[in-house]
């Protein structure tokens, strides 16, 4: 059965898996969804990702992070989806709490925080904010 939004289906899945406590994550991968993972544990809101095989097809095994006993990740939303898509340009790229929380942006040069995608120059797709 294909899957009309796979990148919210991937949020969603960490967001219940941190309400649970659950120490790992795993969904079907994709390019898009590695670079979030990639971006997610670049600013250590997850341990660590890696490629798995999931019932003979590739999958994504996402490693959750914790500290005193609660998640990382306090709030973790879609911006653009398939019904509604969100560019921004580079000069109007959301800040997430001035600058504590993090918008995963999707450019022409790959998947990258609010924060580089504002140094190098992008805008793009707005995929979603992680606080």
């Amino acid at each position: 059965m294909s899957m009309s939004d796979p990148i919210s289906d991937m949020l969603t899945r960490i967001r219940n898996a941190q309400l649970v406590s659950k120490a790992t994550v795993s969904m079907p991968a994709s390019k898009v969804k590695t670079g979030i993972a990639l971006v997610l544990k670049d600013e250590g809101y997850i341990t660590d990702y890696r490629d798995v095989e999931l019932d003979g097809k590739p999958g994504l095994e996402i490693t959750l992070k914790y500290r005193d006993g609660r998640g990382v990740i306090t709030s973790l939303k879609r911006a653009s989806r398939p019904g509604l898509r969100n560019y921004r340009g580079k000069d109007d790229l959301p800040r997430i709490l001035n600058g504590l929380g993090t918008a995963v942006i999707s450019t022409s040069k790959g998947i990258m925080t609010d924060t580089s995608a504002r140094a190098a120059g992008q805008g793009g797709e707005v995929l979603c904010f992680v606080t």
